[in-house]
C-alpha cells in the first residue's frame, strides 16, 4: 500500500522551515488533485448508472471508516440544501456508528459484522447506490458492506488510492485515485482524502446535473431557507429567463419558491402547466421548457 509507505525525502521533515514544510503540503495536494484525472471515465460511468437506479427511487449509501467514512457524510449533507435531495435519500454506514462521525472508534473499521449489519438494517436493495470509500482499499468494515450491497443487487461504487486494493475487484464501479506516499508516512487524511473529496464532489454533483437539479450552470433545484438564498433564488430566474426582479419575485411567488416552476411562469407558461410539464420531464427544466416549443426556449 504505497499510502503507507514511508519517503527518506521527507525524514527531517520536522526540522524544516515552515514555509518548507507547508510548500511540501501544499505540492501533495496538487498532486493528489492531478491524481483524479485518470478516474474521470470510471466516475462518469458510475454516475450514469447511478441515475438509471436512483430515478427509480433509489437511495445514496455512504459507507467508510474514520477520514474516509467522514468525507463521505460531508458529500452527502451537502447535496440537500445544494439540490434538494430528499434527506431519506441519504444512507451514512461508518464504522462504529454515528459517535464515529465526531470521535474516532478503535478497532471498528476491522468489523466485517458490522458492515453487513449495516446494509441489512438498512435494507439495501436493486435500487440504491452504495458508494464505500476507503484510502487503503483494504477496511474490512467497508469491504464487508460492498459485498453485501452487491449480493442484493445494489449499484456498488469503491473509491481507493492503491491500485489493486480488495475493495476495486468487489465492487461493481472501482474508481482509483493513485496518490502515493503521504509526506506524514500514512497520513491519509491528506493526500488520499484530497481525492476522496474531489471524487466524491465530482460524482455526487454530476449525478445531480443528470437529474435535471442544474440548469446553464444554476442551482435551480436548491432549497432557499434564508433571506441570501431567496434573494439568489430571485437572481437565478432573472438570469433564466431575462426577466426583471418584480416578474421574478411574482413567479415565484406563484410557484411556492420552486423556481423551475418559476422560470416557466415568468415566460408566460401558467403555474399548473409548468408543474405538469416538469413531471413528464422528471424534472429537467430545459425538457420542460421544450414542449411548449421554439417560443418559450428562445427566451431562455
Amino acid at each position: 500500500m504505497t499510502t503507507e509507505h514511508f519517503s527518506p525525502r521527507f525524514q527531517d521533515l520536522d526540522a524544516w522551515p515552515s514555509l518548507d514544510i507547508l510548500s511540501a503540503f501544499y505540492e501533495g495536494q496538487l498532486s493528489a488533485v492531478a491524481a483524479v484525472r485518470s478516474a474521470l471515465p470510471a466516475i462518469a460511468a458510475a454516475a450514469e448508472e447511478a441515475v438509471m437506479r436512483l430515478r427509480r427511487g433509489g437511495r445514496l449509501v455512504y459507507v467508510g471508516a474514520g477520514t474516509s467514512g467522514r468525507i463521505g457524510v460531508q458529500d452527502g449533507t451537502e447535496l440537500p440544501p445544494t439540490f434538494n435531495w430528499p434527506d431519506d435519500k441519504l444512507v451514512y454506514l461508518i464504522a462504529g456508528g454515528e459517535g464515529a462521525f465526531l470521535k474516532a472508534v478503535e478497532n471498528a473499521e476491522d468489523s466485517v459484522e458490522q458492515g453487513i449489519a449495516g446494509i441489512r438494517d438498512a435494507q439495501i436493495g436493486p435500487d440504491d447506490v452504495v458508494i464505500g470509500v476507503a484510502a487503503s482499499g483494504r477496511t474490512p468494515f467497508t469491504i464487508a458492506a460492498l459485498e453485501e450491497a452487491r449480493s442484493r443487487g445494489a449499484q456498488t461504487i469503491g473509491i481507493s488510492n492503491n491500485a489493486e486494493a480488495p475493495i476495486l475487484a468487489v465492487c461493481s464501479h472501482p474508481i482509483l485515485a493513485e496518490t502515493g506516499v503521504e509526506v506524514v508516512a500514512g497520513s491519509t487524511r491528506m493526500k488520499a482524502g484530497t481525492a476522496q473529496k474531489v471524487i466524491l464532489n465530482l460524482l455526487s454533483t454530476l449525478i445531480m446535473v443528470r437529474l435535471g437539479r442544474v440548469y446553464r450552470g444554476l442551482m435551480v433545484h436548491m432549497r432557499a431557507t434564508n433571506a441570501k438564498l431567496r434573494r439568489r433564488s430571485e437572481i437565478m430566474v432573472s438570469q433564466i429567463t431575462g426577466c426583471d426582479d418584480a416578474t421574478a419575485i411574482e413567479a415565484l411567488r406563484q410557484a411556492d419558491g420552486d423556481m423551475k416552476v418559476a422560470s416557466m411562469v415568468a415566460l408566460g407558461i401558467n403555474a399548473t402547466d409548468a408543474r405538469q410539464a416538469l413531471s413528464r420531464s422528471d424534472g429537467n427544466l430545459r425538457e420542460a421548457l421544450s414542449q411548449f416549443g421554439t417560443k418559450a426556449g428562445s427566451k431562455t
